[in-house]
């Protein structure tokens, strides 16, 4: 995904979650503080320390669109030990559905997603991904992304077609090359997972992805030590079938692209 109008400046303060203060330089070459929306409602509070660097967009529409402010945070360089460079984070929490369905998109022709049937009988050959939407009730529940595995037909059957939904997490917490999730306790974190279990028992396909909004990651494991009951319901949906996906991101100064898998560690 891309963003437009990006402009680098400095952190100052967070008065409460969905406002900063950042310091800004102007076409003109003069220093002004602006007020931010911030696209992240986490605590955050590893990356949001006073001047850091940070990536802000401009929209130069707000005010016709009604909009609060005219900034949005959408980045920071997370300052690190060891003589390692800032690692450049990207904290907008409505980016990873966005690159999640670019992501699967891109394979409508070339799916690599691991898969098996809800009856968990393993099925042979590579299915088409199809029918991808966005925001998809089932029963109770709303699921961030829905779309459907068609595997060939042998001669003479009908294709098989399978339902399939995921559920989308964005990752900006990180520790010395450790991805982990949540940053604050998360009950309908929790929620989700229940329902995605329900939906595979269903005969529904089920995905969890951690979308891991940096590179340099070595690993994904749930965050136990702020919300231990996400990790049990984490692993209590793997055993269950639900797939757990982590994979890192590109992220560039107004880009955020899905990259490769992260290794997962329940």
């Amino acid at each position: 995904m891309k963003y437009q109008n990006m402009l680098k400046g400095t952190f100052l303060s967070r008065p409460n979650r969905f406002i900063a203060h950042v310091r800004i330089t102007s076409e003109e070459g003069r220093e002004e503080t602006v007020v931010c929306h911030v696209k992240n409602t986490g605590r955050c509070r590893e990356l949001l320390i006073p001047g850091v660097t940070v990536l802000v967009q401009f929209h130069p529409e707000a005010r016709v669109l009604g909009r609060k402010t005219e900034y949005s945070l959408i980045g920071v360089w997370k300052e690190r030990e060891h003589g390692q460079g800032p690692l450049l984070i990207n904290m907008d929490s409505q980016a990873p559905n966005q690159a999640a369905y670019e992501w699967l998109k891109s394979m409508e022709g070339n799916m690599t997603l691991p898969f098996h049937s809800g009856s968990g009988r393993e099925i042979s050959g590579s299915p088409a991904l199809e029918c991808l939407r966005r925001e998809v009730t089932y029963d109770q529940s709303r699921f961030d992304l829905a779309f459907q595995l068609t595997f060939p037909g042998e001669e003479g059957r009908e294709p098989e077609r399978v339902p399939a939904f995921m559920e989308v997490k964005g990752v900006t917490l990180e520790e010395n090359g450790l991805a982990m999730f949540p940053d604050a306790p998360t009950e309908r974190g929790i929620k989700h997972m229940a329902e995605l279990v329900h939906a595979h028992k269903e005969g529904y396909e089920a995905y969890i992805l951690f979308v891991i909004q940096m590179k340099e990651m070595e690993a994904f494991t749930p965050n136990i030590k702020t919300h231990p009951q996400f990790g049990d319901a984490l692993q209590a949906a793997a055993k269950a079938g639900v797939h757990i996906l982590a994979y890192d991101c590109i992220v560039t100064e107004n880009s955020l692209s899905i990259h490769h898998p992260v290794p997962v560690f329940l």
